[in-house]
């Protein structure tokens, strides 16, 4: 379990660090694992809450990316599906095998679409999670009922996997935690410390109280994602643009839109891109766009052209096609993109693949994406024992279990508790302390009043925020749902953090503000 006030102890009490990472998104919690895994020193800060931005905003599909296949980028396709593999085996508790399928509506993308499916099922070797195959109409209408069957010829089943990526964020840094790292959400890195030639620390600051810590270590790792350049601009003023911010935004609707447990994959959309339709704890996410933005920030808002292309999209491939009132939530989130030499191209063309660069003892890890993480943050510490001379430590992530991790996944999907994996029986004891834990905070779902208490107590839970988007997820469930219960979370998060009526009040004040982006327009 995770005590922020310990971490903060262990903080003020150590001198100096091996690595410090700034960020707490998928690349700084795996860079963070990897490196306390061989016994390097090792702090974590993040200006918010873990996985806060981007890395709680992804399709929460753990993939070799069938779109990569088509760009020919077999590289990023091979790395990414032996990652799923190893995901699958690390972290059971969070992974399911999900069945997608592609439907056909000419003769020949049946054979198009199979041919180059049977291609990515034999990259996967060991880690493949099921063989695809051509099906006939009739499967595929049986098997998607909702789908439009005017001019349907066939379909292609494949398989991929499928995660909670802010549960994935807290889980990691719970592992990097156990094995001895200090890792602090609300933190932020407001300066480099420098001797005359090195960068030797950060300057961090408890946003929370305002202390200002001087923290010494030998390298720094900024993986700030969108922020990248931020961070980098401290060290070099005159410094260039690495990062290029690509918009993707989900619409998640209710279940019986898609009316299936099987998921969609639209191969091709008006924009050159692919669209998922995918179950996810009870709803469906439909996503996603690729929209240059100029400027990062935190909480980006999805543009009325980015979910009218989603909508004006399903419209062609449902017979229940949805309109604006019926999207439950819409979550938006930044790519930090490689920004590629040369001229500029649109952001779909820009490689996945990851880049590090080295400037002083500042590494930076650009790009990537969330199922190559933990390979990520194995270069990334593998380029620090080179460059660097640190002990030459091999990595031990490859089979270092994730905290939560299970030895049997079989039927563990059924409610949104899986997620806690071996970590359930202690939350089921701890519910069952008090009659008031398991009451449901909304009639329309399974959430607790335990689940609240314990987010707070274990989970480094801070904010209504934290507990309503990325602990429970609800707010990426049902926007207007969360905030209903948004004012019980906020009293009982200001109870156990010992706060004021205003602090409350002003938590309350916040979140509603947040998740009116969230919500679309009653119009059609």
């Amino acid at each position: 379990m995770i005590s922020r006030n310990e971490q903060l102890e262990t903080l003020r009490q150590a001198n100096q660090w091996d690595i410090i990472i700034i960020g707490g998104g998928a690349s700084g919690l795996g860079i963070a694992v990897d490196a306390i895994s061989r016994d390097f020193k090792t702090a974590l800060f993040e200006q918010v809450d873990f996985a806060k931005g981007t890395s709680s905003k992804s399709t929460k599909l753990v993939h070799g990316g069938v779109r990569y296949l088509a760009n020919g980028d077999l590289k990023l396709v091979n790395e990414a599906l032996k990652e799923r593999g190893l995901l699958s085996q690390n972290a059971r508790h969070l992974f399911n095998n999900q069945e997608f399928i592609i439907p056909n509506y000419k003769w020949w993308e049946g054979y198009f679409y199979a041919f180059g499916l049977k291609f990515y099922d034999f990259l996967s070797h060991k880690f493949s999670l099921g063989h695809s195959k051509l099906i006939k109409r009739k499967t595929v209408i049986k098997q998607l009922p909702n789908l439009l069957h005017t001019h349907l010829v066939s379909g292609v089943s494949y398989f991929d996997g499928q995660f909670d990526d802010a549960r994935l964020a807290l889980n990691l840094a719970q592992t990097a935690i156990d094995n001895g790292a200090t890792i602090l959400n609300y933190m932020k890195v407001v300066g480099l410390l420098k001797d005359e030639e090195h960068i030797i620390g950060v300057k961090v600051k408890n946003v929370e109280t305002g202390e200002v810590f001087e923290v010494k270590s030998k390298v720094v790792i900024n993986a700030s994602g969108i922020f990248t350049d931020k961070i980098l601009k401290m060290y070099n003023p005159r410094h260039k643009k690495t990062v290029v911010p690509s918009q993707g935004i989900h619409l998640v609707l209710d279940a019986s839109f898609l009316n299936s447990e099987k998921a969609i994959m639209i191969p091709k959309t008006s924009d050159g891109r692919v669209l998922f339709v995918i179950p996810w704890q009870g709803k469906v996410i439909v996503g996603t766009t690729d929209t240059l933005i100029k400027k990062p920030i935190l909480e980006p808002v999805a543009l009325d052209a980015e979910i009218d292309f989603i909508l004006k999209t399903l419209s062609k491939y449902l017979i229940k096609a949805p309109a604006r009132k019926d999207v439950l939530s819409v979550f938006c989130g930044l790519r930090p993109l490689a920004k590629p030499r040369g001229n500029q191209v649109k952001t779909k063309e820009i490689s996945r693949s990851h880049k590090i660069i080295i400037d002083n003892n500042l590494i930076s890890i650009v790009g990537g994406k969330w199922t190559t993480y933990r390979k990520m943050a194995e270069d990334v510490i593998d380029t620090l024992v080179n460059k660097f001379n640190f002990p030459n430590r091999k990595s031990r992530t490859e089979t270092l279990e994730i905290h939560g991790n299970i030895s049997n996944s079989e039927g563990h999907l059924k409610n949104h508790f899986y997620i806690y994996g071996s970590d359930l029986p202690k939350l089921e004891e701890f519910q069952n302390r008090n009659s008031n834990y398991r009451r449901k905070i909304h009639p329309d779902y399974d959430f607790t009043v335990g689940q609240i208490v314990w987010s707070i107590q274990n989970e480094m839970a801070r904010t209504v925020e934290d507990i309503l988007a990325r602990r429970i997820r609800l707010l990426f469930l049902d926007a207007r749902a969360a905030i209903e219960v948004a004012p019980e979370v906020a009293i009982i998060l200001g109870k156990q953090l010992s706060k004021n009526e205003d602090w409350v009040n002003n938590q309350i004040n916040e979140f509603n503000e947040l998740a009116k982006n969230y919500l679309l327009n009653k119009q059609e």
